[in-house]
């Protein structure tokens, strides 16, 4: 991956930064949280995702001499500011909800404690990241619990830019995924890898069935064949007369699914091949597969509409400053408004470990939840993720996977539906007095 410098971001946050270290803002303690002001329509969660590449990207946000050379030789900052950024290294503290947990509405991601400048100029890396990642992650998550326990194969890396392949199939397996078609991603992150053929192999051939026997003769008879380059029907009695009846897996990649899965399963049973599995690909999302629950299809390859988010390639969050020097600050601009000081997000769990509200405020647990939310505990969703620039975070992709398994597990079977009808967790505001109100 293409190391992250400080000049990944934009032009803006280097003139504020100029404009803070000449008037003595630079310095004042302040926070910002990253959070997003709602879900897409009719989702009732997302996921977390990208907290271990942004992390790995502040530790090497620096503006080495090339850097500075360039912001000087087009005027971009001043003297000072060149000199400070020359030294920069964060030093504040960092929170957040850990990769693979959700978020809902309003909830801080990730909330930055330092002075301002150190801080400020960490907006642009940091929404980049987890703006992609946790869209992917997102959409993704949706697939795979529409899957029902069958398994999803991350194969978008040409429906994106290069880098950003190898981060989706890392926020799909995050979230479930069983493997990606992406080899970089495979060894960046040892996240199984797939693939056997495409339509060219079968083209280039003078039969499909020459095909056949060059891919049995590579690959053996437990790999999957794909059968739909001509005629399905006779790409399926091909390959079991080729392979025999222990081949491991046909693809489709055209068609009605519904129709030509059972079809394919109707003949491969006739043809005595009943254990190789139907797997199917093209323009597969969420929906469709969810429609799919009853076809006997064993696994799906989605590609497109995951590495895009699934209609929303971005998450819309936003990095706002939220207090300096102790005093809450707020947006007011109407249909952007924030929400002032910090907000220490807690999880009301239920006696059965369900989600029941999620509470945005100073923190602590003597709060008095109202009954109906039936709240036996409140359990802190942040951990420190940075202390005193010093990372401490350094959680493995199979043990955030692990978490994420159990945060969808912990939330109300409602939410997890296609379609929420606009429903998400309950979120109730505890002001400094302890004062509760729900947000609206």
């Amino acid at each position: 991956m293409t190391p992250c410098t400080g000049l990944l971001t934009d032009h803006y946050e280097l003139t504020m930064l100029d404009a803070a270290i000449a008037d003595g803002t630079a310095g004042a303690p302040a926070t910002f949280e990253l959070f997003g002001r709602g879900l897409p329509s009719g989702r009732g969660f997302g996921v977390v995702a990208g907290t271990a590449r942004a992390l790995d990207a502040l530790e090497s946000f620096r503006f080495d001499e090339q850097a500075l050379q360039f912001l000087a030789r087009n005027r971009i900052v001043s003297d000072a500011a060149l000199d400070y950024l020359a030294r920069y290294r964060f030093s504040g503290t960092i929170r957040g909800v850990p990769e693979g947990g959700l978020y809902f509405p309003f909830t801080p991601l990730v909330q930055v404690d330092g002075t301002f400048a150190e801080c400020l100029v960490l907006e642009t890396v940091l929404l980049s990241v987890y703006n992609f990642d946790s869209a992917v992650a997102s959409a993704a998550a949706r697939m795979v619990h529409a899957a029902g326990g069958r398994s999803i194969v991350e194969m978008g890396s040409r429906r994106t830019h290069e880098l950003a392949a190898v981060a989706s199939a890392r926020a799909a397996y995050l979230v479930g995924a069983a493997a990606t078609s992406n080899l970089e991603a495979g060894r960046e992150y040892g996240i199984p890898t797939t693939g056997t053929v495409a339509h060219a192999f079968i083209l280039a051939h003078s039969s499909e069935a020459d095909a056949f026997r060059a891919q049995l003769a590579a690959q053996g008879p437990d790999t999957t064949y794909l059968v739909d380059t001509y005629e399905i029907e006779q790409g399926i009695r091909t390959a079991v007369d080729i392979v025999g009846t222990g081949i491991g897996a046909i693809r489709i990649d055209s068609g009605d699914p519904r129709i030509e899965s059972r079809r394919a399963r109707a003949l491969l049973d006739e043809l005595g091949a009943t254990k190789t599995r139907i797997v199917y690909s093209g323009d597969l999302d969420e929906y469709r597969i969810a429609a799919l629950a009853d076809s006997p299809i064993d696994a799906f390859g989605v590609g497109t509409r995951l590495v895009t988010g699934s209609g929303h390639p971005t998450c819309n969050f936003v990095y706002k400053l939220v207090a300096i020097e102790g005093r809450g600050v707020a947006k007011l601009s109407a249909d952007k408004e924030t929400i002032a000081h910090a907000k220490n997000p807690q999880r009301g769990i239920t006696a059965e470990g369900r989600l029941a509200v999620e509470v945005l405020g100073p923190g602590g647990s003597e709060l008095e939840m109202p009954a109906s939310l039936k709240v036996a505990e409140l359990i802190p969703a942040h951990e420190v993720l940075v202390q005193d620039g010093e990372r401490l975070n350094r959680v493995g992709l199979n043990e955030s996977r692990a978490f994420h398994r159990s945060q969808i597990e912990a939330l109300p079977e409602e939410l997890l539906a296609n379609d929420t009808m606009g429903h998400t967790l309950p979120t109730l505001l505890v002001d400094d007095s302890g004062r509760i109100s729900a947000l609206d």
